[in-house]
């Protein structure tokens, strides 16, 4: 069995794979190598992967390394099942990489828009041949939201809520529509856009909102939100394997 670990800026997931299967996941707020010792007390776990957005902690890159045959630390130069066409590849986030790999575990030989909505909504395309095209960063919802609030001396702080209007008569709702409708509008502008050059265009939604946005969309979607530790699993066994 898999050891995923995906350390992000606010919380690490975790997750258990066997076989290509997400058998278990979790999430923590604070994270240490002793918070796993009931995983490897239940599951067999033989290899595992490190990806982190906030660097790397030597003691608990000890810590698993103790306890897994193999632990693989995700850098820009880690063996990918995918060919990269980025220019500028070492600067391509991990969360980005590993997405835009589940992707592609998921639906090999289809051209591919994987779009996700958390802090920065991104959007990457790989094509049929298993090529990573590039993508764009987008601000996220949330991050919206607060840029209003910050840049302006009245706009108040406010969040989504799940009847937004076409156009509001207040001003919270003003945001509200403003940010939600905004967003909905520019993920089907790119996927309309991308279906009239790939008529084989498949779109993974994922991230924090992403089942909130699935709803909204016009076009239709596959929302996972698994995708990023499907990618990272499918990047260990693809090392594991060579």
């Amino acid at each position: 069995m898999n050891l995923i670990i995906e350390q992000g800026n606010t919380a690490t997931k975790v997750a258990v794979y066997d076989q290509g299967q997400n058998k278990a996941s979790f999430m923590y707020k604070d994270f240490n190598c002793e918070l796993l010792a009931p995983l490897f007390e239940q599951y067999d776990l033989t290899y595992g992967i490190l990806s982190s957005v906030i660097g790397i902690d030597a003691r608990m890159v000890a810590c698993l390394e103790k306890r897994l045959k193999r632990l693989l630390q995700l850098t820009p130069d880690t063996a990918l099942p995918i060919r990269i066409g980025y220019d500028t590849p070492h600067t391509l986030g991990n969360d980005r990489l590993a997405a835009a790999v589940g992707a592609y575990t998921l639906q090999p030989g289809r051209t591919l828009l994987v779009i996700d909505a958390g802090t920065a909504i991104t959007y990457e395309l790989v094509e049929a041949s298993g090529l990573y095209v590039g993508g764009n960063i987008s601000p996220g919802m949330a991050t919206r939201f607060k840029a209003l609030h910050h840049y302006t001396k009245k706009l108040p702080l406010v969040s989504e809520q799940e009847e937004i209007p076409l156009m509001a008569t207040n001003t919270v709702a003003a945001i509200q529509a403003g940010v939600v409708n905004g967003l909905v509008y520019e993920i089907d502008g790119y996927i309309d856009a991308l279906q009239a050059k790939y008529s084989d265009l498949f779109v993974f939604l994922t991230g924090g909102h992403s089942f909130y946005l699935q709803g909204r969309l016009k076009n239709r979607i596959f929302a996972d939100i698994n995708l990023v530790l499907t990618g990272l699993n499918r990047i260990l066994e693809y090392n594991v394997e060579n």
